[in-house]
């Protein structure tokens, strides 16, 4: 049911990451009609893993309280055409709230051309802060990445010292992860700017971002 709705949602049939409900789905009534043994300790143990990395990823979500921070740097996100996906169009959204309580922050929006992309994702959220008032000048562009990981290594060069508190905009699901990033990557003080997702993709994203942070580790990127 879960699947079907994301379909509706999107469109789409093979949306990022939908099929695993589908899959799960499967399993479980595999399991509840087989009932193997010895199932249940590997699936206590899955679990409890599941439960702290979620826990961690929600601690992950809440925001900065400082003001004025020097830097931001927005991650980019998909845009389709010349138009900002709703993941992109959230990030930006916040990042243009946060300029305007906060004069004295400069932002860097970052992101590559991908496919179905007429134009750079950083220059699609640069295009949209200065239709809505913030000044060019406080607008650093960043247009070479194609990951996460990417976004802020290549945002770091426009930051003359990393050891000032940066603030990392991204989806609230995805803060976590991208913050375990920019640690490694040598900021030493990122602050969590997070902006929000859709309702009902959230718990979609949350159960993704299990799997991806499981990778990071299996890559050596750890966790904080």
């Amino acid at each position: 049911m879960y699947y079907a709705a994301i379909c509706a949602l999107t469109k789409k049939w093979n949306s990022t990451f939908s099929r695993f409900w589908i899959g799960a789905g499967i399993c479980f009534l595999l399991l509840g009609n087989l009932k193997p043994k010895g199932a249940v300790y590997p699936l206590s143990v899955f679990f409890t893993l599941f439960f702290l990395t979620e826990c961690r990823i929600l601690l992950g979500m809440l925001p900065s309280r400082k003001k004025n921070l020097t830097y931001l740097v927005v991650l980019g996100a998909q845009v389709r055409g010349r138009r900002l996906s709703s993941s992109l169009y959230r990030r930006i959204e916040r990042a243009r709230q946060y300029l305007a309580d906060n004069p004295e922050t400069v932002v860097i929006v970052s992101g590559g051309q991908g496919k179905g992309e007429e134009i750079t994702e950083a220059l699609a959220m640069r295009e949209y802060l200065l239709e809505h008032g913030i000044l060019e000048r406080r607008i650093f562009m960043e247009d070479r990445s194609t990951t996460t990981k990417e976004n802020l290594k290549f945002s770091a060069e426009y930051i003359h010292d990393l050891s000032v508190p940066v603030g990392i905009v991204t989806n609230n699901f995805h803060m976590y992860r991208a913050c375990c990033y920019a640690k490694r990557l040598g900021y030493q003080n990122p602050e969590a700017v997070p902006a929000g997702c859709p309702p009902v993709f959230f718990v979609n994203y949350m159960v993704r971002e299990f799997f991806a942070l499981a990778k990071m580790v299996l890559m050596g990127t750890g966790f904080f």
